[in-house]
């Protein structure tokens, strides 16, 4: 008998398209705006603690903070000479695709045309000998790839300062949310003055060793004046926040009532022998913007 052949039809679909030259020039415009501008939820929850504030140092710190947001921002100067390493995360739609180039190496460029133009410190440097790389590079890029024809890209300049005084440990599956809540406080305690206090945590608990941090540094993108949908967790971020508080470290680590701005929380299955926990501290120039194409 002889064999039938199968013939295949291969549908070539209408893919959505985007240009990497848009790309970098999107991401150069966004570097420039995050380091002048702080976010309306960070602008208002500043101004939220200033008028609670009970200490005297603490009500200065914040007088001298919110007058620096504006001056940063009537002036086009850098909120903090610490312009920090770039870091983004971005969602690219899987119905989408990059065209002229590549889509890592569109953000690379149009971040360090952004750190040019605007005249932005560069602090990226060799590891061990320390001499500059000069322009930035490279980006830190978290990549994923989500339904739709979209490009969504966040970024967020992480300064030394804070990102010194994160943490990330492997704890007993026993010690579950006390144990993290005692990691994150005793990271906060330790921290004291040097993350530049108020601070935001971005807290990561469960997948593994390396994705952990991940999901901590993800946390500090979303606004401060949102809800986490889960109930026990929304109520975990606010136990923690208001534990953290209760430190007395203050602004500027000069005693006060605001130590912390806001918790966030992020949450990943993980190994059942196994409790990954990440805390990643965030200034109170928490500095960040999105661009979506």
């Amino acid at each position: 008998m002889a064999r039938q052949g199968v013939k295949l039809t291969i549908f070539k679909e209408n893919m959505r398209e985007i240009k990497a030259s848009d790309i970098r020039a999107r991401v150069a415009e966004m570097v420039i705006a995050a380091n002048r501008n702080l976010p309306h939820d960070v602008l208002e929850k500043l101004e939220a603690c200033a008028a609670k504030e009970s200490s005297a140092s603490g009500r200065e710190i914040f007088r001298q903070v919110l007058e620096n947001a504006k001056l940063a921002r009537d002036t086009g100067l850098p909120l903090c000479q610490d312009c920090g390493l770039a870091v983004f995360f971005v969602d690219l739609g899987q119905d989408c695709r990059v065209t002229g180039g590549g889509l890592k190496q569109a953000v690379t460029q149009g971040m360090v045309q952004g750190y040019e133009d605007g005249y932005l410190r560069k602090s990226s440097c060799d590891p061990l000998t320390r001499e500059n790389t000069g322009d930035n590079s490279p980006a830190v890029i978290h990549l994923d790839l989500v339904p739709g024809d979209a490009l969504k890209i966040s970024f967020m300049p992480k300064g030394g300062g804070a990102e010194n005084m994160s943490g990330v440990a492997m704890l007993s599956p026993a010690q579950g949310w006390e144990g993290v809540r005692d990691f994150a406080l005793r990271r906060v305690a330790e921290a004291g003055s040097n993350p530049c206090p108020p601070v935001i945590l971005g807290i990561g608990i469960g997948a593994t060793f390396d994705t952990v941090p991940i999901l901590a540094k993800k946390a500090l993108f979303r606004p401060l004046d949102d809800t986490h949908p889960d109930p026990k967790t929304a109520a975990g971020e606010q136990e923690l926040l208001s534990l953290v508080n209760k430190l007395g470290i203050g602004p500027m680590g000069l005693g006060g009532d605001t130590t912390c701005l806001g918790v966030k929380i992020n949450m990943a299955p993980c190994h059942l022998a196994c409790l990954p926990v990440a805390v990643n501290i965030q200034c109170h120039s928490a500095r960040r913007a999105e661009v979506v194409l």
